[in-house]
């Protein structure tokens, strides 16, 4: 483990995005899940998070001011700064770059609609990524998946063996991510998400073994499922006391 690259790292989470999918509710990461904000949960893992020291928010500008009440009333004391987001997510992170405090060595971007992860995952996610410069969390698809033309027919099946679900956190040093924004900044080109960029510009990104839970809030139906996750979180935590008692 290079305990070097545990020491300063900063967190960034992008928060702009509105939900459309969601109905039309306004910003998805404000909406109660189990009677508590989406956002909430993730800054209260990056908050406990003992890697972590500073956290940056890209968020809609008509939503700062809620949020920052939100981190304000739950003691998440790592929010440095709130910027506005941009109109699309990678254009979100680059702004976030921005106001990272110049003491900061890597970077970890957790999207706000991630709400399951957890402390431990989060931990042994960046332990395990402490020897690669960029290292991302990711899942085996249960599904067949298939590649299909213009008119929704199917060109060819896809070895499974060889596909990853990518999730966040993901995980940068700090250089080679200002780098790889800078540039794709320059000439216009995006991705759908960071690892993209450096794997654009040449570089390896290590893949790490992320959760099933770990799921992306952005339909009403993923809001029943990660309740679901939650209910039984508690169930078993409530079985656990009482077998210990």
């Amino acid at each position: 483990m290079n305990l070097m690259r545990l020491a300063n790292i900063g967190a960034i989470v992008p928060a702009a995005g509105q939900g459309k999918r969601m109905g039309g509710q306004g910003n998805k990461l404000l909406l109660k899940l189990a009677g508590t904000p989406v956002l909430l949960y993730v800054l209260t893992t990056l908050e406990q998070c003992p890697y972590i020291s500073d956290i940056i928010i890209a968020a809609a500008e008509q939503d700062i001011p809620e949020i920052a009440e939100l981190a304000s009333q739950n003691n998440v004391g790592k929010v440095k700064a709130i910027v506005r987001g941009g109109k699309e997510r990678q254009e979100s992170v680059f702004r976030a770059l921005q106001a990272v405090n110049p003491r900061i060595d890597r970077i970890v971007i957790h999207d706000g609609a991630r709400p399951l992860l957890t402390v431990q995952e989060l931990n042994a996610f960046l332990e395990q990524a402490a020897i690669y410069e960029a290292a991302i969390m990711a899942v085996r698809p249960k599904d067949t998946i298939k590649v299909t033309d213009g008119e929704s027919w199917v060109e060819k099946t896809l070895v499974r063996d060889d596909l990853c679900a990518v999730q966040t956190p993901q995980v940068f040093d700090r250089a080679l991510l200002e780098k790889v924004h800078k540039l794709a900044n320059e000439c216009g080109y995006y991705a759908t998400d960071d690892s993209s960029l450096v794997e654009w510009q040449g570089h390896r990104v290590k893949v790490l073994s992320g959760s099933y839970e770990n799921i992306k809030v952005t339909t009403p139906e993923d809001m029943l499922l990660a309740e679901l996750i939650l209910r039984r979180r508690s169930w078993l935590a409530g079985k656990d006391k009482g077998e210990e008692s």
